[in-house]
């Protein structure tokens, strides 16, 4: 293809998801089919599921069979991802559905084609092309960025860019370029859902969650707070003024008034992430007095179903037995979800600690994302440890 900067970073993924949506991987001969061909077919056949017109979402065969008969029965099986959220839309213009109940279904609908359709293949492509997530060390809270190193945050939530500033900050030129500004090197650091990306596949540590975006600038030791879509704050400029720090932005979505415009390229990706860091590295001269707080949490995350699936049986017997068994003698008592956002009118992570502490406390395991996952990081939670201490 025409991008010459990413690749197949885990074949063997390519392959399940190609079984999924329906992409042969061999020839009529029965020969293995080349990587790039297959991942060009699985390419275009996630595209589709966005906006076919006919048949349902296909990912929705990867749910029990006795899920998908419950859909059905009621109606919520997405049939394309694009569609429902339109129709959902539509539905709830001026004039328009103005029963309650049909309206909820609509929105399970539009909830299922989010999930199962564009969260779960944008899980999976992610993992094709950045490498399927296993456990990593790392660190979380403000504490993780470098007094003597340029700083610079990634934020948002779409790997695609972050991915490629992490490869060039390892560049050995980009490296020496730093030195010769004074900088002993370059700390990334992530807040928000591209945070737990670079994180659990790169080990790039946390620099918080949603509410600590302003405090990272505040600190006074960021360089460049890099951004893409979503959970950005309207007063970053402003605030980022007050310092040498430089607000960039990157996608061709998201422009905000006052903030340098870099708009990312697939084509041109770590010649794009190559000017970002350089631009951040000419700011470190000017960095003025710093307060970094010295708080900072160990964690291990990268605990994808492909590894649990590994560590629980091995590589040739992987399976979810020995997780099934233990909850099943009543050992775990459930899995629960937590990922949710932080929320201003209460104190900063307060109900994530609450609840995830009653979980572990009745043996519930734990399943973590987005500004959640970082909130329990903050605490320790995140650690084997952990488990023992509150279980």
């Amino acid at each position: 293809g025409a991008v010459s900067d990413y690749g197949v970073r885990d074949p063997f993924k390519l392959m399940e998801v190609a079984g999924y949506l329906g992409v042969e991987t061999k020839d009529e001969e029965g020969e293995r089919r080349p990587v790039n061909e297959i991942a060009r077919d699985v390419a275009l056949a996630a595209l589709n599921e966005f906006g076919k017109i006919e048949g349902e979402v296909l990912n929705l065969k990867r749910a029990p069979a006795k899920r998908q008969q419950i859909w059905h029965d009621l109606g919520i099986a997405p049939r394309a991802i694009d569609r429902e959220v339109v129709e959902l839309l539509h539905r709830t213009h001026i004039g328009n559905d103005q029963d309650a109940e049909h309206i909820l279904d609509q929105t399970m609908r539009c909830a299922l084609g989010d999930g199962w359709g564009g969260s779960m293949l944008g899980t999976d492509l992610s993992d094709i092309l950045f490498g399927t997530p296993s456990p990593v060390r790392s660190e979380a809270n403000l504490g993780v960025l470098s007094e003597d190193k340029v700083n610079i945050v990634v934020h948002g939530h779409e790997p695609t860019l972050s991915e490629m500033i992490v490869a060039a900050a390892m560049d050995p030129e980009i490296l020496e370029y730093a030195k010769s500004k004074g900088a002993k090197g370059i700390q990334l650091a992530g807040i928000c859902c591209t945070a737990n990306e670079t994180l659990m596949r790169q080990g790039v540590p946390l620099a918080g969650n949603f509410l600590q975006q302003e405090l990272a600038i505040l600190t006074g030791a960021v360089e460049a707070m890099v951004v893409d879509i979503q959970c950005i704050f309207q007063g970053l400029v402003p605030l980022a003024e007050q310092y040498h720090t430089e607000l960039i932005t990157t996608s061709p979505k998201v422009k905000i008034e006052g903030a340098t415009h870099i708009e990312f390229e697939e084509s041109r990706a770590l010649e794009i992430a190559k000017e970002i860091i350089r631009r951040a590295i000419d700011l470190f001269p000017k960095r003025g007095e710093t307060t970094i707080p010295d708080i900072r949490s160990p964690l291990i995350p990268g605990f994808s179903h492909e590894y649990i699936d590994y560590a629980l049986g091995g590589f040739y017997r992987g399976s979810l037995r020995p997780l099934n068994d233990a909850i099943m003698t009543g050992r775990i008592r459930g899995v629960v979800a937590n990922i949710g956002c932080n929320n201003a009118r209460v104190r900063h992570d307060e109900l994530f600690h609450y609840v995830v502490t009653e979980f572990l406390k009745n043996d519930i395991l734990v399943v973590e994302t987005g500004c959640g996952a970082i909130a329990s990081a903050k605490q320790g939670f995140m650690t084997p440890e952990a488990a023992m201490e509150y279980a």
